[in-house]
C-alpha cells in the first residue's frame, strides 16, 4: 500500500483484528498522532459501534511499555528472557545462514512454521509468509488447534462451512446456545438474541460450565464434559417417539432419516440422563420445546469439540434442525461458523505452487511438544509468529523442553517477550494490527472489511508481509509472488468466481466505505443440493463410513474422562474433569499482559463444587496444586457451583510468572480429535488437593 498518510488527529476506521466472530468495526481517536481512544463504528450494519472490554483498552497494548520495537538477540540461556539489541541486517544475516546451514545438512522440512489467527488479517495470517514457507520447501504446519473437529463434524452432515445468518435470528422464537460463551465471545448474537427474546424468544444455553452467558439465559442446562453428542441423540429419539419431527423435510432435504429413527431408540431418556447428568424431566422438557417451537435456533459453540469425541458431537448437533424441518424456515436452523460464505482465493493468496516439494511432511500444530522432542528427522529450526505456543499448545510441558533445546534455532515475531519469546534465539518486532494494511473477513457476519494503517510502525517493528518479503529477497527468492504489494494480494485474494457471495467485492469499494456486504441471496442454500455424497444433509454419511467411522450420530465415550455410565481405571487416580475455557478479558493469552486487563481478572482461579472441594478439605481462596501425569498447576481455589460435581473449571491462559506454576496448558493433552485433527483441550482429568500427591 502507499506510504503512511493518515493525519495526526482525527478519527479513523478500522477493524478488530482478533480470534473472534464478530470482527467489529472500530472507530480510532488520534491526539497529535497517538491513538488516545478506540470505540465501535456506529455505522456498521452488524457490529453498530458495540465492541469489548478487550478492544476499548487496545491502545494500552499499543503503547506498552514491554513492547519490542527493535531486533533482539539471545544472550541468556532459553527460557530466561535476556536479550541484546540488534539491526535488522544483522537478524536477517542470521537467519538466512542458519537456514541455509541446516538446509544443506538436513534439507528443507528440518525447518518448521509455527503461526496461527492471533491477528484475522489475511494477508498478515495467509499471505507473504505461506509463499514464504512454500518456496522455502518447509514441512507443513496443520492449523488444527481451534475449530478444526467442529469444522469436520459439522460438514459432514452440511457439506458446506455455513450456517444461519445472523440477522435472522432476531426471527427466532426459540434460542438453543450450546457450548458458546456469547457473552464473552460473540456478544453482537447477544444483541440480536436480546430482540428475539422481546418479541418472546426463550433462551437456552447446555454448557459445562454456568459462565456469564449460562446466567443470561432463561434456562441453563448443566452436562457432563463430552457428552453432547449423547444429549443430541437423546432429543432425537424424544422428537421421534413423539412424532415431533418433519416428515416432509426429512423425506425432501435429507438422507438416512430412516436409519437414524431406529439407531436413537436405544438412546432413552433415562440412559442418556446416566451419561450426560441432565435429568430425564429436562431432557423430556428440552425435546419438546426443540419439537413445538418455530422458528428454533442453534448456535453451536467451540467448547464442545475440544474433546476426543468433538467432530462427531457438532455433527450430531447439526442434525437436530433438520428433523424439524428448521433449515427451511426463517430464523430456524443451526451456525458453527459462517467461514464459507466468505471463502476467499487461497490458491492465489497462498501460491503453494511455488513448494518444490509438495509432499513435504505436514505436522499437526496439537503435537508441537512431541515434534520438537520425538520427530525423526527432527526439527532443527522453528520460526513462530501470530501464536504463542508455550501457553496456548496442548502438553505444554512436553512444548518448553522441546523449546529449550540449544540445538533448536528459534526465532519468534511478536510485539512482546511472550512465554515463546522467553526460548527465541532472536525475537523480530512485529506490527500491530492499526500500523498494517489488511483484508478482514468474519466467520460469523457478512462483512468483508478493509484495515488501512492508522498510525506509523512503531520502532522498527514490521508486519509479516515486509518480514517474509525482507527474508525472500535475503534468501534469494526471485519469484514474482515476492514483488506483490498488499494491494495486488487484496485483489488477487477477492477475485474467486468459485465463490458467488463474493461478487463484486472490491478493493475500490472497500476503500471507499471500509466494508462491504456479500452477495447472500435470499434463497437458502440447505434447500439446494449441498456438496455431499447425496447431494442432501446426511442422517447417515456414507463419507464418514468410508473414513472408517460411525455413519450415524453416534455417542463414544471419552478415552480419559468419564460419565454416568463410562468410568475408566484413570478415574480412581484423577477424578475431576478440567475445562479451561477463555475469560471474559483475555482472548486466549492476548491481553494477559495487559495490566487493566490483569486487574479486572485479578489471578487464575480453578472453580471448584462445594462437594468436590468438601471431599478434600478445600476452601474458597485456597492455593491449591491442579495435576496429573503430565504437569501440575498452582491456582486459587474458587468454591462454586457453577458446574456439575466431579467438574473443576480454570479460565483464561495467563502468562508464565516466576516461582508460580499457572500455565494450565502443562495438564491438557495433545491427543488429536476424532475430525479434523483437532485439539482435545478439554479431555483432560486432573487431582486437586492443597499438595501434589504422586
Amino acid at each position: 500500500m502507499a506510504k503512511f498518510t493518515q493525519s495526526e488527529n482525527g478519527v479513523f476506521r478500522a477493524v478488530c483484528p482478533l480470534d473472534c466472530p464478530d470482527t467489529c468495526a472500530l472507530h480510532v481517536y488520534k491526539e497529535k498522532g497517538k491513538i488516545v481512544k478506540v470505540t465501535g463504528n456506529p455505522d456498521h450494519p452488524i457490529t453498530k459501534g458495540a465492541i469489548c472490554n478487550k478492544v476499548r483498552n487496545m491502545a494500552e497494548r499499543i503503547y506498552h511499555p514491554e513492547r519490542v520495537l527493535y531486533p533482539l538477540k539471545r544472550v541468556g540461556r532459553k527460557g530466561e528472557g535476556s536479550f541484546v539489541r540488534i539491526s535488522w541486517e544483522e537478524a536477517l544475516g542470521e537467519i538466512v545462514s542458519r537456514f541455509k546451514e541446516i538446509i544443506a545438512e538436513s534439507g528443507p522440512e528440518a525447518i518448521l512454521p509455527y503461526s496461527f489467527y492471533g491477528n484475522m488479517g489475511l494477508l498478515n495470517a495467509e499471505g507473504l509468509d505461506r509463499r514464504f514457507f512454500h518456496r522455502l520447501g518447509s514441512s507443513q504446519l496443520e492449523q488444527t488447534i481451534c475449530s478444526a473437529a467442529g469444522e469436520a463434524g459439522f460438514g459432514y452432515t452440511m457439506g458446506i462451512g455455513g450456517g444461519l445468518l445472523p440477522e435472522e435470528t432476531v426471527e427466532s422464537k426459540l434460542i438453543i446456545v450450546w457450548g458458546c460463551n456469547l457473552v464473552s465471545t460473540n456478544m453482537h448474537q447477544v444483541v440480536l438474541a436480546e430482540q428475539a427474546r422481546k418479541n418472546g424468544a426463550q433462551i437456552i444455553v447446555i454448557d459445562v460450565h454456568k459462565n456469564q452467558t449460562g446466567k443470561w439465559a432463561d434456562w441453563f442446562i448443566p452436562v457432563r464434559p463430552g457428552t453432547d453428542a449423547a444429549l443430541a441423540l437423546g432429543m432425537m429419539n424424544v422428537l421421534f417417539a413423539e412424532n415431533l419431527v418433519d416428515q416432509v423435510f426429512l423425506e425432501t432435504y435429507c438422507h438416512g432419516y430412516e436409519e437414524l429413527r431406529e439407531h436413537v431408540r436405544s438412546y432413552s431418556p433415562e440412559r442418556v440422563a446416566r451419561i450426560t447428568g441432565v435429568p430425564v424431566e429436562d431432557l423430556l422438557k428440552l425435546s419438546r420445546l426443540y419439537g413445538t417451537v418455530s422458528p428454533s435456533y442453534i448456535r453451536i459453540g467451540n467448547g464442545l469439540q475440544h474433546h476426543d469425541n468433538g467432530g462427531m458431537s457438532v455433527r450430531t448437533i447439526a442434525c437436530l434442525p433438520a428433523l424439524t424441518g428448521q433449515w427451511g424456515k426463517t430464523g430456524g436452523g443451526a451456525t458453527k461458523s459462517n467461514y464459507w460464505y466468505a471463502e476467499h482465493n487461497t490458491q492465489a493468496l497462498q501460491r503453494p505452487e511455488l513448494r518444490p516439494n509438495p509432499q513435504a511432511r505436514t505436522i499437526n500444530m496439537n503435537r508441537l511438544g512431541e515434534a520438537l522432542s520425538e520427530l525423526d528427522p527432527p526439527i532443527r529450526s522453528l520460526f513462530v509468529y501470530n501464536s504463542n505456543p508455550a501457553a496456548v499448545a496442548p502438553n505444554a510441558t512436553k512444548v518448553l523442553t522441546g523449546l529449550g533445546r540449544e540445538d533448536l534455532f528459534t526465532v519468534v515475531h511478536d510485539l512482546f517477550i511472550t512465554d515463546t519469546a522467553k526460548y527465541a534465539d532472536l525475537v523480530l518486532p512485529a506490527s500491530s494490527s492499526f500500523e498494517n494494511t489488511d483484508l478482514y473477513k468474519s466467520y460469523w457476519h457478512m462483512y468483508i472489511q478493509l484495515q488501512e494503517p492508522v498510525i506509523p510502525k512503531q520502532g522498527e517493528s514490521k508486519s509479516n508481509v515486509e518480514l517474509f518479503r525482507m527474508l525472500a529477497k535475503a534468501m534469494g527468492f526471485t519469484e514474482e509472488a515476492f514483488d506483490d504489494t498488499e494491494e495486488d494480494m487484496i485483489r488477487q485474494a477477492l477475485d474467486y468466481p468459485g465463490n458467488p457471495y463474493l461478487q463484486g467485492i472490491n478493493l475500490e469499494g472497500l476503500q471507499e466505505k471500509g466494508w462491504m456486504k456479500l452477495s447472500v441471496k435470499e434463497s437458502k442454500p440447505f434447500l439446494n443440493p449441498l456438496p455431499t455424497p447425496s447431494g442432501k444433509i446426511e442422517l447417515y454419511s456414507t463419507a464418514m463410513e468410508e473414513q472408517g467411522l460411525p455413519p450415524l450420530p453416534t455417542y463414544i465415550p471419552l478415552p480419559e474422562g468419564f460419565d454416568g455410565e463410562y468410568l475408566p481405571q484413570v478415574k480412581e487416580k484423577y477424578p475431576l474433569m478440567l475445562i479451561t475455557p477463555p475469560n471474559h478479558n483475555f482472548l486466549n493469552s492476548t491481553f494477559a499482559n495487559v495490566r487493566k486487563l490483569q486487574a479486572i481478572e485479578k489471578q487464575p482461579l480453578l472453580q471448584i463444587h462445594p462437594k468436590d472441594a468438601a471431599e478434600r478439605g478445600i476452601a474458597d481462596g485456597d492455593p491449591v496444586f491442579v495435576w496429573n501425569e503430565r504437569g501440575r498447576c498452582e491456582l486459587r481455589a474458587k468454591v462454586v457451583e457453577a458446574m456439575l460435581p466431579g467438574v473443576v473449571i480454570s479460565q483464561g491462559l495467563w502468562w508464565g510468572v516466576e516461582n508460580r506454576l499457572q500455565t494450565v496448558n502443562q495438564l491438557t493433552p495433545d491427543r488429536i480429535a476424532d475430525m479434523g485433527g483437532g485439539a482435545t483441550f478439554f479431555s483432560t482429568t486432573v487431582q486437586v488437593a492443597h499438595s501434589v500427591i504422586d
